[in-house]
């Protein structure tokens, strides 16, 4: 069914309709708010919490940006906020991840499957490393697809701010990849 369809029916309260529509963008979703949160608990308490407010707030949606992109911010800030919230000095580590995404393209032959989870490992331990706003950008330009100006949008800033960000978090990923595959 077309997705201005079931906007309409959510809309009026359809909640079969809202399910069908929010599983359209479900792994964009999950993919936000768990490279922003880090591990697969939180990032559960931030997607929960995206569709209990989306569902609430569909009358806010407007249509001055795609329906998907209003989600994915809705899900940036859960996630941020679940964030916010841990207690200083606690770290949560996901050892699971057995729904999480591939960060790493399987390409055939071009890597083991075990150098791929390493990789794969020092990637989540690299961005977990960079500021919140540094691993909001990253996220939402890399995993989610966000132009600059969806990114500036979303975070209240403009597009050289976000491309400043994105060139400092990328020299930070680059830095702390090294550092982590060098030992």
């Amino acid at each position: 069914m077309d997705e201005s369809v079931l906007l309409m029916r959510a809309r009026d309260g359809d909640q079969r309709a809202f399910a069908d529509l929010v599983t359209l963008h479900r792994n964009q979703m999950w993919a936000v708010c768990l490279q922003i949160c880090g591990n697969q608990h939180d990032a559960e308490d931030a997607l929960q919490g995206t569709l209990v407010a989306a569902w609430r707030h569909l009358d806010r949606f407007r249509g001055e940006a795609r329906f998907a992109t209003w989600l994915h911010r809705i899900a940036a800030n859960n996630a941020i906020e679940v964030v916010r919230r841990r207690r200083p000095g606690t770290t949560s580590t996901d050892f699971t991840d057995a729904d999480g995404p591939v960060l790493l393209e399987d390409s055939p032959g071009a890597i083991g499957f075990d150098e791929r989870l390493a990789l794969n490992d020092a990637l989540r331990a690299a961005l977990a490393g960079l500021s919140g706003e540094l691993r909001e950008a990253v996220v939402l330009r890399e995993f989610v697809d966000f132009t600059y100006a969806d990114i500036a949008e979303h975070q209240g800033v403009g597009v050289q701010t976000v491309k400043s960000r994105l060139n400092r978090a990328r020299r930070q990923l680059g830095e702390a990849l090294r550092y982590q595959l060098a030992d």
